[in-house]
């Protein structure tokens, strides 16, 4: 079932598998490596549960067979990154914890749940304070910067006011000039010119954008700003947002 409350699981899981990877992460950010059984091919932090880990397929391709072979006790996925019916197809024989992040918030009473869920609560507390605190150190700019951040070429895809990364440019003091749209808009690169876009941020995921990519980019926006950065620091909801406010506070200093 999908659980609705964290007070529903009545006891601590012994046999995790998570669909995520920002909350792989987490988990192994808690200790709970003998309790995880199973991960994505996606999951890439940390490196070595790539290979100590049962592999039950992608975020949007879960290998049903594989799962059951673990017989978990807890899964934990995400309404954006997994796919609903594979979601609530597992959730007939399984124990489901289904997150919902757009915002830093959510992510904190995330991992809050996470480690109520799974016996760590006061390294879950602890964690949320370290990234409270790194948040609430960002000095940032005066006059907020007209910003559109890309997560894809061909199409050129962008980001909404819905959606988490948006919430992580709102923290950095960029002002989404999509966010009065949802999820990840297509574009198109004249459009920037149109709504004055100061600075254009180029995203290492899902789409992995290069130096070369500015170098094109910047023919055709000659006055504006663009970057590179580091994707996961924008969208990674879990323990690494301990590494996302001094990134972005560097961030904000080069602006």
């Amino acid at each position: 079932m999908i659980l609705q409350s964290v007070n529903e699981l009545v006891f601590k899981p012994s046999c995790i598998i998570s669909l995520v990877p920002s909350q792989t992460d987490l988990l192994y950010h808690l200790g709970l490596d003998k309790e995880v059984k199973g991960i994505t091919k996606f999951c890439v932090h940390p490196a070595e549960w790539r290979k100590t880990k049962l592999i039950v397929g992608g975020t949007k391709n879960i290998k049903p067979g594989i799962i059951k072979k673990a017989c978990p006790d807890l899964i934990i996925a995400n309404k954006e990154e997994n796919e609903k019916n594979q979601v609530e197809e597992l959730a007939k024989d399984y124990n489901i914890w289904l997150t919902d992040i757009i915002n830093l918030q959510n992510a904190l009473q995330m991992i809050k749940d996470i480690g109520k869920l799974t016996g760590t609560i006061a390294k879950a507390n602890e964690l949320v304070n370290k990234i409270e605190i790194s948040f609430n150190h960002l000095i940032i700019p005066v006059k907020k910067i007209r910003t559109s951040y890309l997560i894809w070429q061909k199409p050129y895809m962008t980001v909404g006011g819905d959606t988490f990364i948006n919430d992580m440019l709102t923290k950095c003091g960029f002002e989404n000039i999509y966010a009065n749209q949802t999820r990840y808009p297509v574009i198109e690169i004249e459009e920037l010119k149109t709504l004055n876009c100061e600075l254009l941020i180029l995203s290492s995921e899902p789409y992995p954008f290069k130096q070369k990519h500015i170098k094109e980019l910047q023919q055709q926006l000659p006055n504006t700003n663009i970057i590179l950065a580091d994707g996961e620091m924008f969208s990674w909801y879990g323990s690494r947002l301990l590494e996302a406010g001094n990134y972005f506070a560097k961030l904000i200093a080069t602006i």
